[in-house]
């Protein structure tokens, strides 16, 4: 596997304690609908959610003086924990009227909230359901554009879907990072452009020594610690010094 070249100390996910640690914690909420009859299907609210995260990161409210900017930087200096839960109904209104982005994809719809204390919880959000988020694809989805993003999953791991959602919004955030500032905007202006797809089994172990950006699992829930679950390839992180077989900006969940 790649090597993590972050020191311990400053590594947000990992499942040792660190300094980040004796910080207070926060979480970043996010909301899928999911409706009795019509459930959206799973790869759409995995992309769905992935494209909630980068959104909010680059929303004007998160950075400077803006309403969230405080709350996003606390919960970015310390683990940058995110929690899927489901609502259908009255409980997806309820939760619409929270200060939060909506973000639609095909069918699915993804609200995200600003950072909230991690036992902090707005009453209408903490009475979610984290369960129940096992969502199918009617159909296997098609192949993904090459010249845009891709969130790859590991081919070996089963993860209910708001585990895998929570775990492609990472691996989005961990490319929003590695990116300069042109490249951010860029993605942004387009509207993040990605796909989130289950990578072939014999292309697995090459992705996670590519140099991209790479997210291990801390192992709190569903999977083993320390294990290996998104790759996040975007085209302007292909090129050096993300060259393959370079170090990987690695992170645990």
């Amino acid at each position: 596997m790649s090597e993590d070249p972050t020191p311990v100390s400053d590594s947000p996910f990992r499942s040792e304690h660190s300094d980040r640690d004796t910080a207070p914690q926060f979480v970043l909420p996010l909301v899928v609908r999911i409706e009795r009859a019509d459930p959206p299907a799973r790869t759409d609210a995995l992309e769905t959610a992935a494209r909630a995260v980068l959104t909010i990161l680059g929303d004007e409210r998160s950075a400077g003086d803006g309403a969230w900017a405080e709350a996003m930087r606390d919960w970015q200096d310390t683990r940058i924990r995110k929690v899927v839960r489901r609502a259908r109904g009255a409980e997806w209104r309820r939760a619409e009227a929270l200060p939060g982005i909506t973000i639609t994809g095909k069918a699915a719809e993804v609200r995200v909230f600003p950072p909230v204390p991690l036992d902090g919880w707005p009453k209408d959000l903490a009475r979610l359901q984290v369960s129940g988020t096992d969502l199918d694809d009617p159909e296997p989805p098609v192949d993904a554009d090459p010249t845009a993003a891709v969130l790859w999953l590991n081919p070996d791991l089963g993860m209910s879907a708001g585990k895998a959602m929570a775990q492609a919004g990472h691996a989005a955030q961990l490319a929003w990072w590695e990116l300069p500032d042109e490249e951010r905007a860029a993605w942004q202006d387009a509207g993040f452009p990605l796909s989130v797809r289950t990578a072939d089994p014999a292309r697995w172990p090459g992705l996670t020594r590519s140099g991209l950006p790479l997210v291990r699992d801390a192992g709190f829930t569903e999977i083993a610690p320390g294990s290996c679950t998104v790759v996040a390839d975007h085209p302007a992180l292909r090129r050096e010094p993300y060259a393959p077989g370079g170090p990987a900006p690695t992170r645990s969940e």
